[in-house]
């Protein structure tokens, strides 16, 4: 490069989170590093296709060079990979945010779980997730940027070797693309093969085909280039014509992810609107998945032409689903702004949402287990939309699949809980909580266990959300058996022949009236359970207000300020009850035990003892009188 620019050189350090990523690149252990060109040939992609975009606002960026290409230049004897768009360019300012600075949500999350990673799983996940531009130092120990803005009349060199920071120069526009960027490798040694055509070649067929560019390759410098693919747009072309392959490919490409595609949803809808839909639902969850911040993945085109990443183009649920929209019924020179405002939109919107859940139930019918992959993927993002999307609630709300206390190891539709319902059950029982193994040793089972009722056990924090916005599945609203009354004696237990009607002994009664006075200032109200067998208590919400668990997510969120007093409900038949009530002529024992019941509740049901101290002691005198 000329004197100037190496006297003018600013050097960089990068940015903390760029420099854990790099130190990670460097020294993977990597067996397939071929995803560096896939990387570094997407971004030369969206580069051309965002000059493209700019070009309806100025036509003159294009100059005397309109047709989008993307070149690799091999040099074996030199130990060096150029790959070169002549697409938007960058300005020193862009170059330095684009290639100094992580800007991608999810990359934290990422380099943490790679760090974490004890077993050597750290290598497969560089494939599967991708990095973008610092992927090539995995293959190069030195990386030099020339970039030109489209209409600029200056150039700028970027250079690093990786190992911290960068230096960023003015280049003479005479060593520079006319517009566009070039990136040189400088390839270490273990993988001078990438200079090699045979092997840039295989890459680019197997990964990077269906880039919506041409892209071309010379074997030495200098050399005239001949074209590898023509940038055809995939989505343009009849799905007989496409080979699973080629999707697969375009996935990796549009996704970012290193994965199979778990589904794939192609079509053309004409008629009153006409466009074109490439959609794929990735076949492992991607990183940022639950990234309070992260939008959906759908590109929008207009007649071929990128025009946004940031269009609502699917509902918010779906936002696990990676690809694109090409339509030619909008304008464009449409705004970003007006986009969303669109009723053409709207309509595109809709649609797509429409053929996607279609495409899941397809799959849900005559694919189970690959339906069920999909459904512990993106499941519980799905029940989002079961209250967020009234239209498809009951369509969703079919699709979901569930653990219960009958399904084992497996899952059950409502459809499936439904068909085997008890005779005169009018309600669909849930469970909400944690986890499952927490659930299954959850007090309040026992009594639908005994009698054979199905239990929905729910362990996804948007489970608290949707059964409240549910209202019912085939005429059988939901229940949760946290809250209000059981209603179970009306179901007889499966070991006997006849539903209960025995009262409680008087004495257990006294005991109960006792406990409701006593505890008055804790609880709302102490009642006889119906759905204890083998524990004592159990602790359940009101009618009215809000189940346990959700009030517990609203507390624990700030969005309730302190939750109602819980009931508590006693089992009149377990053995410590009926010992503590025939203790009426101890009035200290009687306290201590009915606070202890309540607190042991509290346990259950995962939480703390109010009082740990009062607890300790009364428990102590407890067992002092125990041990007399």
């Amino acid at each position: 490069m000329t004197t100037t620019a190496e006297m003018t050189a600013e050097s960089h350090v990068f940015e903390a989170d760029v420099a854990r990523l790099l130190h990670m690149m460097v020294h993977s252990v990597y067996s397939d590093k071929d995803v560096f060109l896939r990387e570094l040939i997407s971004n030369a992609a969206d580069a051309c296709e965002k000059l493209r975009y700019e070009v309806i606002a100025q036509p003159g960026l294009l100059a005397n060079d309109p047709d989008s290409r993307i070149l690799l230049t091999l040099d074996a004897d030199g130990g060096k990979l150029v790959v070169e768009d002549n697409g938007i360019g960058m300005s020193r300012d862009e170059m330095i945010e684009a290639l100094g600075t992580i800007a991608r949500s999810g990359t934290r999350a990422f380099m943490e779980r790679i760090e974490a990673n004890k077993q050597g799983e750290g290598a497969q996940l560089i494939g599967q997730f991708g990095v973008g531009f610092y992927s090539c130092f995995m293959v190069a120990d030195r990386v030099d940027v020339v970039s030109r803005r489209a209409g600029a009349e200056d150039a700028w060199l970027w250079s690093s070797d990786g190992k911290g920071g960068y230096s960023v120069a003015p280049v003479e526009v005479s060593e520079a693309p006319v517009r566009g960027t070039r990136i040189t490798l400088h390839l270490m040694e273990d993988a001078k093969s990438y200079a090699s055509r045979w092997s840039v070649e295989r890459i680019v067929k197997e990964q990077s085909g269906h880039v919506p560019v041409p892209i071309k390759i010379a074997e030495k410098p200098g050399e005239e280039a001949t074209q590898l693919t023509d940038g055809t747009a995939l989505w343009t072309k009849s799905k007989n014509d496409i080979t699973a392959e080629e999707y697969t490919d375009f996935y990796r490409g549009v996704s970012g992810q290193y994965d199979e595609p778990a589904l794939t949803v192609h079509f053309r809808a004409e008629g009153r609107h006409e466009y074109s839909a490439l959609a794929f639902v990735p076949g492992s969850q991607p990183f940022d998945l639950f990234d309070p911040d992260r939008k959906g993945r759908m590109k929008l085109y207009v007649k071929r032409v990128f025009i946004t990443d940031e269009a609502e183009l699917l509902p918010r649920y779906l936002r696990f689903v990676r690809g694109l929209v090409d339509t030619s019924d909008l304008p464009l020179n449409v705004s970003r702004e007006m986009i969303q405002e669109s009723p053409i939109l709207t309509a595109i919107r809709k649609g797509v949402t429409n053929r996607i859940i279609t495409a899941i139930e397809k799959q849900a019918e005559s694919d189970h287990d690959a339906f069920l992959k999909i459904w512990e993927n993106f499941g519980s993002l799905i029940k989002e939309g079961i209250y967020e999307d009234f239209e498809r609630r009951a369509q969703l709300l079919a699709l979901s699949r569930f653990r219960t206390t009958t399904s084992g190891d497996g899952y059950r539709s409502l459809a499936d809980y439904v068909r085997d319902a008890k005779e005169g059950q009018q309600s669909i029982y849930y469970l909400v909580g944690g986890s499952l193994e927490q659930l299954k040793a959850s007090p309040q089972l026992e009594g639908f266990r005994a009698r054979g009722i199905e239990v929905l056990l729910l362990t996804d924090s948007v489970d608290s959300f949707w059964v409240t916005n549910a209202p019912e599945f085939e005429g059988k609203s939901f229940k949760s058996i946290t809250q209000g009354s059981a209603d179970l004696a009306q179901f007889k237990k499966q070991d006997e022949d006849k539903p209960e009607s025995e009262s409680a002994p008087a004495e257990v009664q006294a005991f109960l009236d006792y406990a409701k006075q006593k505890l008055a200032d804790e609880v709302s109200d102490v009642r006889a359970s119906d759905r204890l067998i083998e524990s004592a208590v159990c602790l359940v919400a009101s009618e009215q207000g809000y189940d346990r668990q959700l009030e517990k997510i609203l507390q624990g969120a700030g969005r309730l300020q302190s939750g109602a007093k819980p009931i508590l409900e006693i089992n009149m038949d377990h053995p410590v009850v009926k010992a503590i009530a025939a203790k009426a002529d101890l009035p200290s024992l009687r306290d201590d035990a009915a606070f202890l019941l309540l607190d042991q509740a509290r346990v259950l049901d995962g939480d703390k003892p109010a009082d740990p101290r009062a607890f300790a002691e009364r428990l102590a005198r407890l067992m002092e009188k125990a041990l007399q």
